[in-house]
């Protein structure tokens, strides 16, 4: 049986998980997402397009960008890299835990991403797949934390420039915690 719980009833954002400051609000994270997903359909009008996103951060925005997108070719896939295992501080070395279940050659292709911190994953995953051979290679990023970049990288889309802070919350993890937040949060230490 399926319980639907009114706004009233509702956890309150600040309370679900006390160790987490709120830095973007659900409902602004909302409104961002929607504007991107109109801009993208925009851009791509007319056009097939295939969406990779990067596991497992990535799949919360991806989903709600996907139904924020008014496009009727749009095809999806799935990219899996891991940096940080259960560290706060990305190990530099890039591991491939799942690639592409097809072939990206020929297609319009926009990777989504949770976040681009230091730019190594980033970096490694943009010379991967162009060596692809797409058609065309965009990136689209929920957050992007440009005083962490070590390699001078950029993606097409932002969705929010945030401070140097470990984030968590509405995919991002810490150690496997905190992706079910519906907001993204500062994690205290």
């Amino acid at each position: 049986m399926l319980t639907v719980m009114s706004d009233a009833a509702a956890p309150r954002e600040e309370n679900r998980a006390p160790e987490v400051e709120v830095l973007i609000s659900a409902d602004r994270i909302a409104a961002r997402v929607s504007e991107l997903g109109a801009q993208i359909s925009h851009d791509y009008q007319n056009r097939p397009l295939r969406l990779v996103g990067v596991l497992k951060g990535a799949f919360v925005f991806l989903a709600d960008l996907l139904r924020s997108m008014n496009h009727p070719d749009v095809t999806l896939d799935f990219l899996g890299v891991a940096t940080y295992g259960n560290a706060s501080q990305t190990s530099g070395e890039v591991r491939v835990t799942k690639d592409l279940d097809q072939s990206i050659e020929g297609l319009d292709v926009l990777v989504v991403e949770d976040i681009l911190d230091t730019g190594v994953t980033f970096h490694y995953l943009m010379t991967a797949l162009r060596n692809r051979k797409p058609a065309s290679l965009r990136t689209v990023t929920l957050l992007d934390k440009p005083s962490r970049r070590i390699r001078p990288v950029q993606a097409d889309y932002v969705g929010f420039s945030i401070p140097d802070a470990f984030v968590v919350g509405y995919g991002l993890d810490f150690a496997q915690r905190y992706r079910e937040l519906p907001y993204i949060g500062v994690l205290k230490t």
